[in-house]
This record gives structure tokens, sequence and C-alpha cells, in this order.
């Protein structure tokens, strides 16, 4: 029997890579993916006891190699963990592939004993009403007792976290039993001394709390990244959602102005109109390819073509094909260019030009508005070098829409010198897809994701 002082001290250390090895685990998006499944199929749940159980059956193979080093032998508690998290099956299997290990070393009962634990925590695992339980299991074990008779003081009920408290407390006994009659069958640290054999039995509680502490952390930090996420989907929608009463209103007053000395325009115009709402109202995306926006400013600009004249708004356009097919936020390039004609061509008496140009680069996409108009003074750009605040409501919600959608990684600037015209440069990361929100930027908020 080992000295005291080494069990403690393997004790310790047994904390120690409990924690070290469910740390390491969780950082694996593939492993995440299947640990926080409250339903799993059979190969996820095959998976899982693969995932979990390959480290710790390579830490009991090491304990037959190094016979000092017994603190690496975790089979016993992280069976159970695998039972009450994944069910019998990933509990069972998970214990086999545990024993495989000291059964070909002789440890014959270890295999038997381990499938027993799998199947006995998969069934408490049933016996759960609220999931919760399983994961807000603490590894201080004064502070359940003492939960537990605060709450069963008053109205005596089923309490599942004592519970497994008992079966990994009976289960730890059961093993010292089997130790006992069968030493060579089965491995398990054991002291003749009370105290130690206590520490024995605590730790063997502490591990499997400490390593459900340390995945709950990460569950939980998930569940509050989730919720980030949606509240950004909805700031984003909500701002979209802004632009449109903003953009009719302006667009009807266009109208309005020719319906008395020409309703033959007026009603092109209204059908024009409708063909931009009906594009409105039945997308949901967050993000367009650039060429659906162009197509949807070209009909916009129709409108404003005929309200201003021919002779007096005209329109350029210096679109790089690739950059055609990169994605860029809903309804991004509107208020751009109606801040173009509203602020920079409107009071000018001969009217102007509006160019509108995009390139790709490397890692962003270059979309430039630019018109000869009268320019903006200081105070409708607020004076900011950055550009990230414009002048207006459409030109605030721009800027308001690519801080929440790309935070730093985007960016706004906006160059207008008086009586030369206003140059509105934006610079946006290339997008593989059409989320609602950017996935390098999602992964740059997250810690546990990486």
């Amino acid at each position: 029997m080992p000295d005291q002082k080494l069990i403690l001290v393997n004790l310790l250390i047994k904390l120690g890579v409990a924690a070290a090895v469910s740390s390491t685990l969780v950082r694996s998006r593939e492993f995440k993916n299947l640990l926080f499944r409250e339903e799993r199929t059979t190969r996820q749940k095959i998976y899982l006891a693969i995932w979990f159980g390959t480290p710790i059956a390579l830490a009991v193979w090491i304990r037959f190699i190094q016979r000092s080093f017994l603190a690496g032998d975790l089979s016993f508690e992280t069976t159970l963990l695998l039972g009450v998290i994944g069910g019998r099956l990933t509990g069972s299997l998970g214990g086999a592939l545990m024993a495989f290990p000291a059964l070909l070393h002789g440890e014959w009962a270890t295999l038997p004993f381990n499938v027993f634990c799998g199947l006995a925590a998969g069934q408490l695992r049933t016996l759960a009403q609220d999931k919760e339980d399983v994961w807000s299991f603490s590894p201080f074990i004064d502070l359940s007792i003492y939960r537990w008779i605060r709450r069963n003081l008053p109205k005596p009920r089923f309490d599942w976290q004592i519970m497994f408290f008992a079966t990994i407390v009976a289960f730890r006994f059961l093993h010292s039993e089997l130790t006992r009659v069968f030493p060579r069958a089965t491995f398990s640290l054991e002291s003749s001394n009370l105290w130690v054999q206590a520490a024995i039995y605590a730790t063997s509680v502490m591990v499997v709390g400490t390593e459900l502490k340390i995945f709950n952390g990460v569950r939980i930090q998930m569940k509050l990244e989730e919720q980030h996420l949606l509240l950004l989907q909805a700031r984003m929608e909500a701002l979209q959602n802004q632009i449109n009463p903003h953009f009719l209103f302006n667009t009807l007053n266009s109208v309005s102005s020719l319906v008395r000395f020409d309703p033959d325009t007026a009603r092109e115009l209204i059908i024009k109109l409708a063909r931009i709402l009906r594009r409105l109202l039945n997308s949901s995306e967050s993000f367009v390819p650039l060429r659906e926006e162009v197509e949807f400013i070209d009909n916009y600009l129709d409108i404003e073509v005929v309200r201003f004249g021919r002779d007096k708004l005209r329109v350029v356009k210096e679109l790089e094909p690739e950059s055609l097919e990169m994605l860029v936020p809903a309804m991004l390039l509107q208020p751009l260019v109606e801040n173009s004609i509203k602020h920079g061509l409107a009071s000018k008496v001969e009217g102007g030009s509006i160019v509108l140009r995009s390139r790709r680069g490397a890692k962003a996409v270059i979309i430039e508005v630019e018109d000869d108009g009268v320019g903006m003074g200081a105070g409708q750009t607020n004076g900011k070098p950055n550009g990230t605040s414009g002048t207006g409501i459409g030109m605030a919600n721009i800027a308001e829409r690519l801080k929440v959608l790309y935070g730093d990684t985007a960016r706004m600037t906006i160059d207008s010198h008086d009586g030369k015209g206003t140059l509105v440069r934006l610079r946006l990361p290339i997008l593989e897809d059409g989320s609602g929100i950017p996935p390098a930027l999602y992964e740059e908020r997250s810690s546990t994701r990486r």
C-alpha cells in the first residue's frame, strides 16, 4: 500500500489532471457540439464516449508504464460523468474504453465494474426532471448537503444532486470492496488511515464536480453569447426597419411633386415604388450581394432622375465585376445615394452627377458614393475624421448598422469640401455567407469558441 503522504499528493494531482483534461477538451468545437446537446443520436453518443474516454484510457496506460504516476487514472469518475451527461450507452461504452488498457494488463474486474457504473449513472440521468441539476452539481460537498438540508427541512422531497452525490460515494465504496476482495483484478487508491480514506472518497466527488463546473462555465458563456447574438440581430433589424419608413417618406414626397403637372410620369414612379416596396417586404436577409443592392438603387434613381430631370442628375457606375458578388448589408447604398442628392445636388441649380464605385481588395470590399454637389459643412459631418457618423437619419443609421454588424472591422469615411462635393467611402470585410452576424467578428468576440 502506498505511503499516506504519497496518496495525498496523488489526490491533489488527480484534481489537477481532471481540470486540465476537461479544460483542454472543452476548447474543441466538435467536443462542445457533442457535450452540450440534450438529445443525441447513437453516433453522437459513441463519438462523445470516444472523445472523453480516449485521453483517460491513455492515462490508464501510463499508470502501467510509470508505476509512480497513479493520479492519471480517472476512469471511475469519468465513467460516472459520461453516464450522467450522455446516458447509459455513452457511460457504458466510455467505461469499457477506459477499462481496456487495464484489461490488457490483467485487471479484468475493471471492465464489468466500469460498464455497470456507466449504466447506473445513465439511468440516474433519466431520473433528473430538470437537466440543469446535472450541470449545476457542485464539487463543494458541504454546500450541497447544506442546501439539501435547508430545502428539505420544511417538506422532504427527492433531490437529484444529493442522489448523485450518494451514488458516487456508494460506487466508490463498492470499488474499494472489489479491490479488497480482488486486489489484482482492479485498481483503486486505498488507505488504512480513516482520514486519508475519507479524502479519497471526497476526491472522487470533487473530480466529477470540478469537471462539471468547468463544462457548465463554458456552457453558460455560450448561452450568454447566443443571447448577445440575438440582441445584435434584433438591434440590426430595428435599424434596418427604421430605414424603410424614412425612405418611403422621402420617395412619396418625390412622387407627390409630379402628381399635378405630370400624372403619367407619377404613375410610372408609383409602379417603380411598388417594386421597391415589394423587394423591401419580401427580403428578410441581413446581407445581400452587392449586385442586388445596385439593382435596387437603379429603381430608386429612376424616380430621382425623373424628379430632377435627366439633364440635372447624371449617374455614373464604375463597378468591378468581382465586387458585385460580395455580400453587403441590405439597404446599404440607398441612404448614401439619398444623402448625395439631398445634401449635395438638390440645392445646386445646374444639377450634377453621382458616381458609384466598387472594387474588391484582398480582405475587404471598397464601396464609394461620390457627388460633385455643394458639399457638406463641418456641422453635418459632425467634425469626426473617422467618418463613423454622418448627416441625417439615413447616414446615422448606416454608421450605427456598420458598428453593430462589424464592430471595429468596418470603416466609413466622409470626405466633403464646400462647393466641390462629397465622397463617402465604405470599407467592409469580405463575408463568405449571408449570416446575420459576420462569423469572423462573432468568433473574435468569443473566447470559448476558439
